[in-house]
């Protein structure tokens, strides 16, 4: 596995836990630590997963906000949280950060969400994120 899809599913599992948990931000650190022991011994990933947490944290109201925009069918409370958090990070990514390119944003987030997500998350997932980019597409945004 790729030491930044490593990266991103850890940051996944943190911001999973810490959602199913209640949203307890103080306890944001220890999850992250938790499961880079966990799911990684050993593995360095310069803090990428904890930028990806910040950064989805420091915007998730404008991120949610994009979540009720393009899946209107779903209630962003009744989506998994799984998926819910996939999306986060993936809509961080694509829309927030400036150093990934938004293709990879979107293929990235659709992969996590195939291998951890229900039978029809990666769809989902592609569904959101493709409406996003190509809004982004229209307006110039998309960072190659």
């Amino acid at each position: 596995m790729a030491n930044r899809h490593l990266s991103r599913t850890i940051a996944m599992q943190t911001l999973y836990q810490w959602d199913f948990n209640n949203k307890e931000e103080a306890d944001l650190d220890k999850l992250l630590e938790y499961n880079l022991q966990e799911f990684a011994p050993g593995f360095k990933d310069e803090g990428f997963a904890r930028h990806l947490i910040d950064g989805v944290l420091k915007n998730k109201k404008e991120i949610d906000e994009l979540i009720r925009k393009y899946a209107t069918e779903w209630p962003i409370e009744q989506i998994t949280i799984i998926d819910r958090n996939i999306l986060r990070i993936g809509i961080y990514e694509l829309k927030f950060d400036p150093e990934i390119p938004s293709k990879v944003a979107i293929n990235e987030a659709i992969e996590v969400a195939k291998t951890y997500g229900g039978e029809s998350s990666g769809k989902f997932v592609n569904g959101v994120l493709g409406a996003i980019y190509k809004e982004m597409e229209k307006k110039g945004e998309i960072k190659e």
